[in-house]
């Protein structure tokens, strides 16, 4: 893990200039005397002549190829690359210099360049050719491709047997086979031929450390490494970073002193120094150490990691997340940042950005046994006690001395020769608090068997360990709201937030108990106090947002509140999903696209963001570009199932019927039972009067799910479009007997029935169901809706009203009796109209019965408002017009009624209401 160096290893010495006039106008003299020190084994002095010749003449190839040799023995493979372009572009011969080049850029992670630019170049001196195609070989490895990188790497052998570079490849390629002697002998081999090889002490203090366990005799191979090659960046790095493991902190603060002298301006002697820094637990010099790093290398891994450690340590909570997840997107192994920023989540209270991390940590061989007691708390946090008592119960059985668990990650890593600067400086900080496991696995088993008086006394024993943390009130108001006693909880979580006044979970767990004492005023204050302790708290904004629409405020102050939950933090899918969700819910399908669009641009890998940016194009009508954004999803989830019926559904949109069933099919060969794709199928197949299929479908479910009640709802489905009725019915009583069948069965019996005709089989089903499920209230509000229509009023009001007993704010059956109280002439219809208006703003048919019935009482000039808005939302509504030329009848404006009538006369016979139309243009 290289870090980038752009302040070279020499910069201090630019300025430096030499005093004889003739060396100041001969650079050959220059160069010459940098050769010569160079044979001394003094790059200083070298780079000083060669930076004077340059002074003369920028453009002197050989003076730029000394300097890039210089810069890439220092390990800087940036400032390298540089030079030695510069030295091609001089004209110094390539033989020489593209070998070199080759190697910096593989150091530097440029595989695929390094093979475009220079897979086909031929030399005809063995040393190039060795050196080249050793490094070909080191990037066709990382690209994929073993096959070219073992011809490469014998092409380089064969040139050259005794090549060190290709001999300590063959030596890693040993580690991978687990040959730990045949790779130490090969090293070895090495240095009996180059005793001043740094590179070979450096690689056999990785196989002593990693591959044998002998971490004295790697430490003194690291010592000798920087011996041979004193300004050798690797060396010193592997020995501090050792000393630090083995706490030896004195002995690792003398090699840090090394270090300093011979590279003190090098970012990874920055680096260093920051990392000792921290072990020495002095945070706030890590804090200013790692952040001068960052300032010249802001997409630096292992800075990055440091610097989020430093930042948590430091409690400093919100830092701590930026830095990490910056650097878990930074590396394409995130193992350590990952674990850290799990902790950072938990220890802020955002248990599901942790359960998210948690998920993405998890291989096909499960968790990594080090995050064991993160998963514990995670799932803790996350109100899953069983599945936490399990992960704190698999952590206590770990055994911390397991050298063999330990060292796994570092031999894979020394296979592929990643051994650079912090490999493993940051394995033994503890990602969650030490000393708490036993703890919180107690909590999880009493909580799991509710034995929650237990679980307090669990929690208090977390307490005394945890006083300046807000884990244990949390936990104990959660408690607390289990045995029902809302003024314990309360001050619990308000005890929670004393302790960090930004602590997210006390704060909403408090608005909770807000909401429920209907104060969403102290509510939306929770949130905003939060804000003023984190004002880039993007969960409180987006509460304060959720809360807003609640309450009915306008679309505009939710987007805004939503809007700066997105700014604060960018990389929260929420805030994004919660805003294309507003423009959609009023039909704001411009709004939405564009919401969806940014999104999916700031987060391109976001799973959730593309599906909805292809669910917001198929909303609008364009299905292509809905497909196009489910193929990408598909590409990034390809052994998921739900890609592939998003795409059907588009596909089914666009009329694409072969497509969608192949996608379908495509979904089922990955999950056999998924439900979603079984559902699309089988309205596929009854859209297609395919109905064999489609019953082959409902069998299938019932098989897969045999006490479940949904394969007989769709077999009863798919006989009522066939007006098969008496199967219908008897699919949907069977359901009706299986395990949780979807609310709406008892409706669809009901319907079928009516629809065949049996009107007294139905009115006794009807009246068996409301004696033996009082409360099926969808079942009620059907039958309300069955009195409307029949025009029994009365009835039908007597029903509305049962349901709103139980469901006060159930929308479509305010909206309903309020249209059934107009219709009886009673009073009382607007004011329910209203209410379900605020409830549901900006819903088109809502604000059209609340026109209606202002239109009723003669309050034309609202009535006319609110009809011209509802319009405006569903212009498409020919019956929402057909309703506003009638209120313009009934206030005496015949000149805008007659407008209105005339250009729904236009639709002739396409409007179904046409007969009505006529009726009051001849009325006129």
């Amino acid at each position: 893990m290289k870090l980038p160096n752009t302040k070279t290893l020499f910069a201090a010495l630019v300025v430096v200039v030499l005093t004889t006039a003739c060396s100041r106008n001969d650079p050959q003299q220059n160069i010459a005397s940098a050769k010569d020190y160079l044979q001394k084994n003094d790059p200083k002095a070298a780079a000083i002549q060669i930076k004077n010749a340059l002074q003369i003449n920028p453009e002197l190839g050989e003076a730029r190829f000394l300097l890039g040799t210089i810069l890439l023995k220092g390990g800087d493979a940036a400032g390298a690359e540089i030079e030695f372009r510069k030295a091609l572009a001089g004209k110094h011969p390539e033989v020489l210099v593209v070998p070199p080049l080759a190697r910096s850029m593989v150091m530097l992670g440029q595989a695929k360049k390094v093979v475009g630019e220079f897979g086909n170049t031929q030399f005809d001196q063995p040393a190039a050719v060795a050196n080249l195609q050793t490094s070909l070989a080191v990037a066709y490895a990382a690209l994929g491709q073993p096959a070219q990188a073992e011809a490469a790497m014998s092409a380089a052998l064969q040139s050259d047997p005794n090549y060190a570079p290709a001999l300590l490849i063959r030596a890693r390629q040993k580690v991978a086979s687990r040959d730990i002697d045949g790779a130490l002998q090969t090293t070895e081999a090495v240095i009996a031929r180059d005793p001043a090889d740094a590179d070979a002490w450096k690689f056999k203090g990785d196989l002593l450390l990693y591959g044998k366990g002998r971490p004295e005799e790697a430490l003194a191979s690291y010592r000798k490494a920087v011996e041979v090659r004193p300004e050798y960046l690797a060396g010193h790095a592997a020995a501090l970073t050792l000393l630090i493991q083995q706490s030896k902190l004195d002995d690792a603060a003398t090699q840090l002193g090394q270090l300093k002298k011979v590279a003190p301006q090098s970012l990874d002697t920055a680096y260093l120094e920051a990392l000792l820094a921290f072990h020495k637990k002095d945070y706030q010099l890590a804090r200013e150490l790692i952040q001068q790093v960052l300032r010249f290398a802001p997409d630096s891994a292992p800075a990055l990691q440091l610097a989020g450690a430093t930042e948590l340590q430091l409690n400093s909570l919100v830092q701590a997340q930026v830095h990490l997840e910056k650097a878990v997107q930074s590396t394409p192994d995130p193992a350590n940042a990952r674990r850290l920023l799990i902790a950072t989540y938990l220890r802020s209270g955002q248990s599901a950005k942790a359960l998210t991390a948690l998920n993405a940590a998890t291989g096909k061989d499960g968790l990594e046994p080090g995050l064991y007691a993160l998963a514990g708390e995670t799932y803790l946090q996350s109100g899953d006690a069983k599945k936490a008592e399990e992960y704190f119960t698999k952590a206590l059985k770990l055994d911390p001395t397991d050298a063999k668990k330990r060292t796994r990650l570092a031999m894979a890593q020394l296979s592929l020769g990643k051994t650079e600067i912090g490999l493993q400086e940051l394995q033994d900080v503890t990602a969650s608090d030490g000393g708490t496991a036993a703890d919180m696995a107690l909590i999880s088993a009493h909580l799991g068997s509710r034995e929650f008086a237990k679980a307090l006394l669990a929690i208090d024993q977390l307490e005394k360990k945890q006083p300046d943390k807000p884990l244990a009130a949390i936990l104990r108001g959660s408690v607390q709201l289990a045995q029902k006693d809302a003024a314990g909880a309360r001050k619990s979580f308000e005890r929670a937030l004393a302790i960090d006044p930004s602590y997210y979970a006390a704060a909403a767990s408090l608005a909770s108990l807000d909401m429920a004492d209907k104060k969403p005023e102290d509510a939306r204050k929770r949130f905003e106090r939060v804000l003023v302790a984190n004002p880039k708290d993007a969960r409180a904004l987006l509460a304060m947002a959720q809360l807003a629409a609640t309450q009915g405020a306008p679309q505009a102050e939710v987007a805004a509140l939503l809007t700066k939950a997105v700014d604060a933090d960018p990389t929260d899918v929420a805030p994004r999903l919660s805003l294309i969700e507003l423009y959609l819910r009023s039909n704001d399908y411009k709004q939405a696209l564009a919401a969806a669009q940014n999104a999916v641009a700031a987060l391109p890998g976001s799973p959730e963001l593309l599906s909805a940016l292809g669910n917001v194009q198929q909303m609008s009508g364009d299905a292509n570009q809905a497909m196009a954004s489910f193929r990408k999803l598909i590409a990034l989830q390809p052994l998921s199932p739900q890609p592939y019926t998003r795409l059907a559904e588009a596909q089914m949109a666009n009329k694409d019927s072969q497509g969608a069933r192949q996608s379908l099919r495509r979904a089922l060969e990955i999950q056999a039972d998924y439900l979603g794709a079984q559902k699309a199928l089988l309205l596929l197949d009854t859209e297609a009067q395919r109905f064999p299929d489609a019953i082959k479908t409902a069998l299938t479910v019932q098989q897969q799910r045999p006490n479940s009640s949904l394969g007989h709802v769709f077999e009863g489905d798919i006989a009522y479009v066939q007006k098969n009725w008496a199967r219908a019915a008897a699919a949907y009583r069977t359901a009706l007997e299986r395990t949780a069948p979807p609310p709406d069965t008892a409706v669809k019996l009901l319907a079928t029935l009516l629809a065949s005709g049996k009107r007294a089989e139905a009115d006794a089903f009807a009246s068996n169901r409301l004696k033996t499920h009082p409360k099926d209230m969808l079942f009620l509000a059907y039958q309300g809706d069955l009195a409307m229509e029949r025009k029994e009023y009365a009835a039908a009001e007597r029903l509305y009203k049962s349901v709103l007993e139980s469901q006060p704010n159930n929308v479509n059956v305010l909206n309903n009796l309020a249209w059934v109280t107009g219709q009886l002439g009673k009073d009382g219809g607007v004011e329910l109209a209203e209410k379900a208006n605020n409830l549901a703003p900006n819903q088109p048919l809502f604000i059209d019965t609340l026109a209606t019935l202002l239109a009723n009482k003669n309050e034309f000039s609202r009535a006319v408002e609110l009809q011209t808005k509802a319009i405006g939302l569903q212009p498409s509504n020919t019956d929402l017009r057909l309703n506003l030329a009638k209120i313009y009848v009934k206030a005496g404006d015949k000149v805008r009624a007659k407008t209105e009538l005339e250009a729904l006369a236009k639709l002739g016979d396409s409007f179904r209401s046409q007969s009505e139309v006529n009726a009051l243009l001849k009325s006129l």
